[in-house]
């Protein structure tokens, strides 16, 4: 079936620069997920920001190494010139369960901010 409407989780949507860090991200490959971010970039998880090589690689390492969880993409929306990346997430942090939303804000194909917050 050929299907041009895009579904709330369909991430082929969203810039390549976006898709690539998601799984860079996920797969705790720093160097990659650096290659994607800007000179300035800035990183906001939950309140705590991150800035400077150092800084991002350890986030992009080490957040969230301390529990096992699964993490599903649940929506993809473009807000003015910030993606939106909805994650749910289940296991064995406090509370077990987690809505997060990743906001990406790109300058040309580098990302210049990403902010996770609370969903």
């Amino acid at each position: 079936m050929d299907d041009n409407t895009n579904t709330p989780t369909d991430t082929q949507q969203l810039p390549t620069t976006i898709r690539a860090f998601n799984d860079a991200h996920a797969a705790r490959d720093a160097d990659a997920a650096l290659d994607l971010l800007g000179p300035q970039a800035v990183i906001s998880d939950v309140g705590e920001s991150f800035s400077g090589e150092a800084a991002l690689r350890r986030f992009i390492s080490e957040a969230g190494t301390e529990f096992t969880y699964t993490d599903e993409i649940t929506g993809v929306v473009r807000d003015g010139d910030t993606w939106v990346v909805s994650h749910h997430l289940e296991g064995d942090f406090p509370g077990g369960k987690a809505d997060l939303d990743y906001r990406f804000a790109l300058d040309g194909d580098r990302i210049a901010q990403l902010d996770i917050v609370l969903g």
